[in-house]
């Protein structure tokens, strides 16, 4: 499911939904957003299971910027969003982090 971006005409702020789906979670039972947004907390954006076995999670994020994420899982493994914005080469990662644009 790609990104949801929903911008507010109050403030520059856009709520940006993320979704993981079920097969791609790597059978992890807690799934963290983790980011640039968050100065890379690897546990403060627990992200909600669905009945469907998805995660998904909003972020109002400051309008007009780009913002480099990855998901973590319960046992580690960092995971990339396939429905990411576009992709930017980290050497910090050792590969690939995912963007979103506001």
């Amino acid at each position: 499911m790609p990104l949801t971006k929903k911008y507010l005409k109050s403030k520059p702020v856009c709520k940006v939904g993320f979704k993981v789906p079920k097969s791609a979670t790597q059978g992890a039972k807690h799934l963290f957003l983790v980011g640039e947004f968050n100065k890379w907390n690897t546990q403060n954006l627990p992200m909600k299971q669905l009945k469907d076995g998805s995660f998904s999670i909003t972020v109002d994020l400051d309008v007009g910027r780009d913002y480099h994420y990855r998901y973590l899982t319960d046992s580690g493994v960092w995971l990339n969003d396939t429905k990411a914005d576009r992709y930017e080469y980290s050497a910090f990662a050792g590969g690939d982090n995912c963007v979103v644009s506001t």
